[in-house]
């Protein structure tokens, strides 16, 4: 019964959120045809509020009713800037649209993040509740696993890989741990806290990636070939992205943030439709790579005809 009422929390927000505002009456005819709703029945106003108090206590959202124009999410703007919140609603949201279309279920093709399922719970509750954690890891690069006691810091998704920045006492600095590489992990009696100060966005806001490093913030200026721009626009690579230049058949755009490994090989995926002019360093450090990759396809003899 509790799961039901939180797929109706979920499926109550998205519509409301889709539709801008909403009148009673129209909430309820969605909701007679709502596949949680099998048999059809309205909802009662009595039910409708406590579906609305629920809300804003179990996701923080506010739902407001203008007289003229119906129920909206007064807070909107709260939960959009909050990317936490803002994720996990999309993601419940997504489901909710999955349920109700569910005869579509083969024609709607997600992408796996098959390193989000086993670990999570574990680390946003050891997270929650302060305590360490005894993990058994085995880096890519390494042939033998390794087993220490971490400090969960914070987690963060970064193109389908969810990682941990964690503290171990092998160490001086925090640093990053790709769950797919976790083995085994294991809540301990011990407790830590975090660092006085200590702000996740912050660690990140000059990265690309997942990378840590402590570089000098630079000035990175791309060209982008025109017909990849509008990719640019609707998604940029960083928050720190400005377009600063168009010419002919392409625009520029402007980062600053602090060049790591993630960057570059983000660079170098583009391809041909992205140009690094500046800093000089980078750009010769491209040029260098792809003189590397063309060398390399050189070397393959031609095939016989």
């Amino acid at each position: 019964m509790a799961r039901n009422y939180f797929n109706r929390y979920i499926w109550l927000i998205d519509l409301i959120q889709r539709s801008g505002h909403i009148s009673f009456e129209e909430i309820n005819r969605a909701w007679q045809r709502s596949s949680l709703n099998p048999n059809g029945e309205r909802l009662s106003e009595r039910t409708f509020f406590n579906h609305k108090d629920a809300i804003l206590e179990t996701f923080g959202i506010e739902i407001k009713c203008d007289r003229s124009l119906g129920y909206f999410l007064s807070n909107e703007e709260d939960v959009e800037s909050d990317s936490l919140k803002n994720w996990m609603l999309q993601s419940l949201s997504l489901n909710s649209i999955m349920n109700e279309g569910a005869d579509l279920r083969d024609r709607i093709i997600c992408e796996d993040i098959p390193s989000s399922q086993k670990w999570l719970p574990d680390i946003m509750a050891a997270m929650r509740d302060g305590k360490k954690l005894t993990m058994t890891y085995q880096s890519f690069w390494k042939n033998t696993s390794h087993a220490y006691d971490v400090s969960p810091y914070c987690l963060k998704l970064f193109k389908q890989r969810w990682y941990m920045l964690a503290k171990s006492e092998a160490y001086k600095e925090p640093r990053i741990y790709a769950l797919d590489r976790v083995l085994d992990l294991k809540q301990t009696k011990t407790s830590f806290k975090l660092p006085k100060g200590f702000e996740p966005k912050e660690v990140f806001r000059k990265l690309f990636g997942v990378i840590l490093d402590n570089g000098p913030v630079e000035e990175v200026i791309i060209r982008v070939s025109e017909d990849q721009v509008k990719y640019y626009r609707t998604l940029p690579l960083h928050y720190s992205q400005k377009e600063c230049e168009s010419g002919d058949g392409y625009t520029e755009f402007r980062y600053r943030l602090v060049p790591t490994f993630d960057f570059v090989r983000e660079l170098l995926s583009k391809g041909m439709y992205v140009e690094v002019m500046s800093p000089a360093w980078l750009r010769k450090e491209i040029a260098d790579e792809l003189r590397q990759t063309v060398k390399m396809y050189n070397d393959i003899p031609d095939e016989e005809e």
